[in-house]
């Protein structure tokens, strides 16, 4: 009997202007708009792709726009000169207790308008690992109107898509609000054409799948062997990506455990064996000096060695800490526990960052050691201490 392989969807022609298909295409809406200001968009790269996107939009209606995709911008050359330009001065538009209100206070004279695009935990995420953006005036403001995004959930109606908020601050910069109200034809165009194909689009019938009730703890393990439980943290020396091609492997340069039972603290700067990077003081909390004055790393895995138990129970926020030191040549005893994927199945809800966390769970600890590491194994401890009074 002869069979058939099934026919595949052509796939769908797209604009090579936008990248959206063309029966969804927006660049008739597009309006050019020239600025004094010179912006710069740091795209999250889970953005870059994101259909229902509106940094690339903006770059087609702004001439004066340079869109950037990465994560680490320490060592930027193009973006380095683009801040660095003294007729047009840097500004970062994020919102934080020292950031001034563009809409009330815009800054005289051309300035470089510096942004980024992604979700706010994405955002939150770039912010902290460059400091170079850390060290940008900062400004932040209140939109004054409701976003138009129909399509997309903002985490509060106080917050406005990317393309909006060039929209607000353009105004504001450039003291001529209604010349940018035209950005958003091309979002209302993006916006309708998505929301005609959803209507059109047949929906799948899908079989409920039955809940299942939450854990009663967020770790079960720990009543029976609170003993056993040691909590870990690893600090790298982590270099940037890299467009010019793979970046080096992250290298263990900090190492804590703790044991909650005893309060015992097993804590050891290794000594990096390539040359720091540009935020590993920044991420480690440690200077360039302590730092080299590390010890041997195949020192402190031995002695991380006859520090451990067999019987031991190791935890971590994740599973960056563990990887590191098995990289390093060290061995853990299995199975390790992922602390944050069990906070995440007992509140079945976003949980956020460790900090954010721990926040939640109590006032914020005093460091156990030195270092950014000493500070998150207090953390981790806070969070077990909240866990066991459960």
């Amino acid at each position: 009997m002869q069979s058939f392989a099934p026919e595949r969807p052509e796939p769908r022609a797209l604009c090579t202007r936008c990248l959206r298909p063309v029966s969804v295409c927006y660049c008739a809406q597009l309006p050019r708009i020239e600025t004094t200001t010179k912006i710069v968009i740091l795209q999250h790269p889970r953005e870059r792709f994101m259909p229902i996107g509106t940094a690339r939009m903006a770059s087609l209606c702004l001439p004066q726009t340079t869109l950037h995709v990465g994560m680490r911008w320490g060592e930027h050359p193009r973006l380095a000169a683009q801040l660095s330009d003294p007729a047009r001065p840097p500004i970062f538009l994020y919102p934080g207790p020292d950031a001034k209100d563009i809409l009330r206070e815009p800054p005289k004279g051309p300035v470089t308008l510096v942004v980024v695009d992604g979700t706010w935990a994405q955002a939150r995420g770039v912010v902290r690992d460059n400091p170079i953006l850390q060290a940008l005036p900062r400004y932040a403001f209140a939109a004054p109107e409701p976003s138009i995004y129909r399509i997309r959930k903002e985490p509060s109606d106080a917050y406005v898509s990317t393309i909006e908020a060039l929209m607000h601050v353009l105004g504001a910069l450039e003291g001529d609000p209604e010349r940018f109200r035209s950005l958003l034809a091309p979002m209302r165009a993006m916006i309708d054409s998505q929301i005609a194909c959803q209507a059109g689009s047949p929906r799948r019938s899908t079989p409920r799948q039955p809940r299942t009730a939450p854990p009663r703890h967020p770790l079960p393990e720990m009543r029976k062997r609170w003993e056993d439980l040691v909590i870990l943290v690893g600090e790298a020396n982590a270099w940037p990506y890299s467009t010019a091609g793979a970046s080096p492997r992250d290298e263990l340069v900090h190492l804590v455990l703790h044991r909650p039972a005893t309060g015992e603290t097993f804590s050891r700067v290794i000594a990096p064996q390539r040359p720091l990077s540009p935020t590993a003081t920044h991420h480690t909390g440690l200077t360039e000096e302590r730092l080299l004055a590390g010890e041997p790393r195949d020192t402190v895995i031995a002695e991380l060695a006859a520090w451990l138990r067999p019987t031991d129970l190791v935890g971590a926020w994740g599973h960056y800490g563990t990887s590191l030191v098995i990289d390093a040549g060290g061995t853990l005893p299995r199975p390790c526990l992922d602390l944050r994927a069990a906070a995440y199945r007992f509140h079945n809800t976003k949980i956020g960052t460790l900090d954010e966390y721990a926040l939640s769970r109590g006032p914020v600890p005093a460091p156990l050691t030195e270092g950014r590491g000493g500070l998150r194994v207090a953390l981790l401890a806070q969070i077990l201490d909240s866990w066991r009074a459960l």
